[in-house]
């Protein structure tokens, strides 16, 4: 018995060293101006990160897509270094602040470093300082496109108002806002347990009973709601559109009241999951098809000719810098001495 689990382990053990030496084969060498090899291991991880964003395995072929991003960037990164394209800590630094910004913006506030950290492991399994390995890597890649292809992506154009009005006709069908409000909300949170949503049910009634139906106690009562004391929140609720997504997210309840109410009325109390509402619409607009000075989307100024024109020159950019992207691989990979790829253990 004992010979039977020596000899077990020892398979095992075999077996582990094989794999592991295996991972370090080379499944490709990249030689622009030094030997580079990506291993097996690292192919691996690349495959896993988008089998794991995917839900499916990828086919052989599709490895083959995936290692020839990793050789594309070895080489974009060899050839920067050649020439001097540099990235500093503060260009770095800088492109951290603004997911930090955007993140504070999302939150209302400013996020703590092991909430910014967490948000980096959720969304990309890494931590930060990977991340910021990462980001150097493709900031550098970048940075040397903008470089070698200047002239290219300088000759980005603006659309023409003939091209921005032929968009609208063949899309205008589409360019509808919804029957949409706008409201001021009173809300009244409560927490999992009982007792406490006793309290907010107390708290939420007598508040229904000072407001009545009156627009200027609604009003009262969401100016007593900026203070910390107050034990509710109240403010301005943005618009509502009449929409499956946006039921999806208020709740069927809410959007009836909502849409039941005429400009200026004071709703009902209304509950969700996470505490009592009551809200008085501020502003009413029936559904209409948008004209192209119309606003396109309400609470910002832009117009429907300005979202035309960005998403065209958005489309315009993205055909160049493709263009400039596959010009500068083919320099690269020209007369295919820059890289060497070993087949056989594409399929590990």
């Amino acid at each position: 018995m004992k010979r039977n689990v020596l000899v077990m382990l020892f398979t095992l053990a075999v077996a582990a060293l094989v794999s592991a030496q295996a991972d370090l084969q080379s499944v490709a060498l990249v030689k622009l101006t030094k030997t580079e090899p990506i291993t097996v291991k690292q192919l691996k991880a690349e495959v896993q990160k988008i089998e794991a964003q995917t839900g499916k395995a990828l086919t052989i072929d599709e490895r083959k897509q995936v290692l020839d991003v990793m050789i594309n960037e070895r080489l974009a990164l060899q050839a920067a270094e050649r020439d001097k394209v540099t990235v500093s800590d503060a260009e770095i630094n800088q492109q951290l602040q603004q997911a930090r910004t955007a993140m504070a913006q999302s939150l209302g506030r400013q996020p703590t470093d092991a909430e910014f950290e967490a948000a980096i492991k959720q969304q990309t399994g890494m931590d930060l300082a990977s991340y910021k390995e990462q980001m150097k890597r493709l900031v550098t890649v970048q940075k040397y496109l903008m470089t070698k292809k200047q002239d290219l992506i300088n000759s980005i154009k603006k659309p023409t108002e003939n091209e921005i009005k032929n968009f609208y006709e063949l899309n205008k069908a589409k360019l509808v806002r919804p029957d949409t409000v706008r409201f001021s909300m009173i809300f009244v949170p409560y927490g999992n347990d009982a007792a406490s949503k006793a309290k907010a049910k107390e708290l939420a009634d007598k508040l229904v009973k000072d407001i009545g139906t009156s627009p200027s106690k609604f009003d009262e009562a969401v100016l007593r709601g900026q203070s910390p004391s107050a034990g509710y929140q109240a403010g301005d609720g943005g618009y509502l559109p009449k929409t499956a997504e946006a039921q999806s997210i208020v709740g069927p309840d809410f959007m009836n009241v909502a849409f039941s109410l005429k400009q200026g009325e004071v709703s009902r109390l209304i509950e969700n999951t996470k505490g009592y509402q009551i809200i008085k619409i501020t502003e009413a607009y029936s559904q209409k098809n948008l004209d192209l000075d119309d606003i396109y989307q309400l609470g910002n100024k832009i117009t429907v000719r300005e979202y035309i024109g960005n998403l065209l020159y958005q489309q315009n950019q993205q055909a160049i810098f493709d263009k400039a992207s596959k010009e500068l691989v083919d320099e690269l990979r020209a007369g295919g001495k820059s890289f060497q790829i070993f087949e056989k253990n594409i399929a590990y």
